[in-house]
């Protein structure tokens, strides 16, 4: 039986000073099929296609599977109105990365627009090189690596067609990047870093990595691609492919317009056959009224924490509270009388809250405010600076003088170990934040109340207070916990907020 194989990531150059491309077929069949990973290639100028669509087109219609519309320079196409976002990339760039991390910004924040940096990571496979001397004899084979650092790339992501327009509209990459940040106001744009993958469509390597990255990432071709026709899992033929009794496809694999796949033959994916130069079908429009969502988007990636896990943290939060309780209730008589002395009582302030699986707990602190605080706050609304549903001002005329000095320096938070120690809370964790501002972002109100919120937190010590941003930190901050957290997280967290603090009193 012959077999084509598709997993080497090596090729062998047999010239004396050039390396080899990509494609290396063989004959299977009677069939040339390609028997490298990398071999999906379409060289420049051959003008290979696949469905009647070139590597390029391909990727154009994976993003309008998603709903997104690939927008470049140089390559006028109407901005369609049934799009769900727009995707800016240069005219060079192929890009795959996860979408659905990113539409719960797109969706609660609102931004005009999200500038991307991806970051691609990959490891590339290698090559090989004979090496020979002047008369063409054998001297030995040299293994070539590809480039490993690291690419970044920058994309945008819009809801608007207007952007998308003025993007497209740019004479090269450089002018689009300064439309885009001279007519969008700073506070409607929002720069976030993410992972992916980022191929250059003029390199022929690096279209091979990029078509065997799709098949894997694209499990539903059919979704854009009428031609497209599931026969097996992660297989596609052509309706005009021939297949004879006894051959097998393992997916993922593609097969294109006018292409026969003899008996005991065997494809191994992930596999392209490319159409047949006399069987090409005509280019397919994307049909954008047709696009169905074939699975919901993936939820963002946090990690649960196993029960072994919770156990240990549990018991460092009791511990820790138990220390700070015994080290800190020494001021309580201290700030107590001077609440008394300014304001009179009650002492403390507790506010209703969300922890763990959205359970209402009251959050205990020393009152640092009038007592009139929340009727005076409505009238306050329209003076909040800040950009969320929490309310915030940099001179809060509601603090009292003694309330200003504990918050200064967190004292008014002394009172929480003892949340922390019954459970309500943890040491370290997302802000604790009642039910009316946890509905601002689904995505973000789950992942944070899969945990105990914590008296400090990642957001707490990284926060910039840049204005139209600290709601937007708050919830990149927030999931950035829930899918990092862990014992030495929380330990660097703990140490960072204790070093503020002393950096404050050692100011004064």
């Amino acid at each position: 039986m012959s077999t084509a194989t598709f997993n080497s990531s090596s090729t062998v150059a047999v010239d004396r000073e050039s390396t080899a491309t990509p494609t290396s077929p063989v004959d299977v069949g009677g069939q040339r099929l390609a028997t490298q990973s990398t071999s999906v290639v379409q060289q420049p100028g051959t003008g290979r296609t696949l469905w009647g669509l070139d590597p390029i087109q391909l990727h154009n219609h994976y993003w309008a599977a998603l709903g997104v519309q690939v927008v470049r320079q140089g390559e006028p196409s109407q901005i369609v109105k049934h799009a769900e976002l727009f995707l800016l990339i240069d005219p060079r760039s192929l890009v795959l990365f996860k979408l659905a991390p990113l539409l719960d910004t797109l969706n609660w924040i609102q931004p005009q627009e999200l500038f991307v940096r991806l970051h691609d990571q990959r490891e590339r496979g290698y090559r090989e090189r004979v090496i020979t001397d002047e008369s063409g004899k054998f001297l030995r084979f040299k293994r070539l690596y590809d480039v490993t650092d690291p690419r970044l790339c920058r994309v945008v992501l819009t809801p608007e067609r207007e952007i998308a327009q003025l993007w497209q509209g740019s004479s090269d990459p450089l002018t689009g990047w300064r439309r885009l940040r001279k007519y969008i106001h700073r506070s409607e744009r929002l720069t976030l870093s993410a992972d992916g993958s980022v191929y250059d469509r003029a390199d022929d390597r690096d279209i091979a990595y990029y078509l065997h990255d799709l098949l894997i990432a694209w499990k539903r071709p059919d979704v854009t691609i009428t031609r497209a026709t599931r026969v097996d899992d992660r297989v596609y033929l052509d309706p005009t492919t021939q297949m004879e009794r006894g051959s097998k496809l393992v997916g993922p694999v593609w097969v294109g317009a006018g292409r026969s796949i003899e008996s005991s033959t065997a494809v191994i994916g992930p596999a392209v056959l490319w159409d047949e130069p006399g069987a090409r079908p005509q280019t397919e429009a994307i049909q954008w009224l047709d696009i169905e969502a074939t699975e919901p988007p993936a939820d963002p990636n946090w990690r649960e924490i196993p029960p072994f896990g919770r156990a240990v943290k549990r018991v460092f939060d009791i511990v820790f509270s138990l220390v700070g309780i015994a080290l800190s209730i020494w001021f309580y008589p201290f700030i107590m009388l001077a609440i008394w002395l300014e304001d009179g009582r009650p002492f403390f302030f507790a506010h209703k809250r969300e922890t763990l699986n959205g359970r209402e707990f009251g959050c205990v602190k020393f009152r640092s405010m009038r007592k009139d605080a929340e009727k005076i706050k409505l009238e306050l609304m329209k003076l909040n600076q800040a950009d969320g549903p929490q309310f915030f001002m940099e001179n809060d005329p509601r603090l009292t003088r003694v309330g200003r000095i504990i918050r200064k320096y967190n004292l008014d938070e002394l009172p929480q170990f003892w949340n922390v120690l019954v459970g309500d809370m943890s040491i370290v964790g997302p802000r604790p934040s009642p039910h009316k501002e946890n509905q601002y972002c689904p995505a973000w109100r789950e992942a944070r109340l899969s945990v105990r919120p914590g008296i400090t937190g990642l957001w707490q010590v990284r926060r910039t207070r840049r204005a139209g941003a600290d709601f937007q930190e708050w919830i990149k901050y927030d999931l950035e916990y829930v899918e990092k957290m862990g014992w030495w997280l929380d330990i660097k967290i703990i140490w960072q907020t204790i070093s503020q603090i002393f950096r404050k009193a050692a100011r004064q």
